[in-house]
């Protein structure tokens, strides 16, 4: 595994849908609780919530929470520009870029993780840790935007499923 980039990995989805629908997936705290989290709390630059209606922007802050964890996932919005992109810290230091363009009737919703450290513990948990989670909140995604089906698993008996 010596050739194999530890440090970033891409994830590439086509969803049949709108483009500012599928922004608003990503940058709503209202839309992206329907197919990635429990809860979803973001701040403006001193500190005050927004509107779960409102699209976040560049140097808001945010607080995530999933279904069936204990963890709290904090980080920046570096970038958003109302329409295509979208880039916010995550797992730390790590960035996330999303870069949505229109084909047809799909938007290609392309994930690029990076910066991710190369310790054997963010190796694990990061790099592949990441990499697993994003693919199925993609389908998710999709899931969710073309038909309306939320996949992810909420049943706290029923911990350890890949669709949470």
């Amino acid at each position: 595994m010596k050739n194999f980039n530890w440090t970033t990995f891409t994830k590439r989805i086509a969803v049949k849908a709108n483009l500012s629908n599928i922004y608003d997936a990503w940058t709503k705290p209202s839309e992206i609780e329907k197919w990635f989290l429990s809860h979803a709390n973001y701040y403006d630059e001193k500190t005050n919530p927004i509107e779960r209606e409102s699209n976040i922007k560049k140097n808001h802050t945010y607080e995530w929470s999933w279904y069936l964890y204990d963890i709290v996932e904090k980080g920046k919005v570096a970038e958003a520009n109302g329409k295509d992109f979208l880039q916010f810290t995550f797992a730390g230091e790590c960035l996330v870029d999303i870069k949505l363009s229109q084909q047809n009737e799909y938007v290609v919703v392309e994930l690029t993780q990076k910066n991710i450290p190369t310790d054997d513990e963010s190796k694990q948990g990061i790099r592949l840790g990441c990499d697993s989670g994003w693919s199925f909140f993609l389908v998710n995604l999709k899931s969710v935007y073309e038909g309306g089906l939320d996949l992810r698993n909420k049943d706290t008996d029923l911990k350890g499923m890949i669709n949470n």
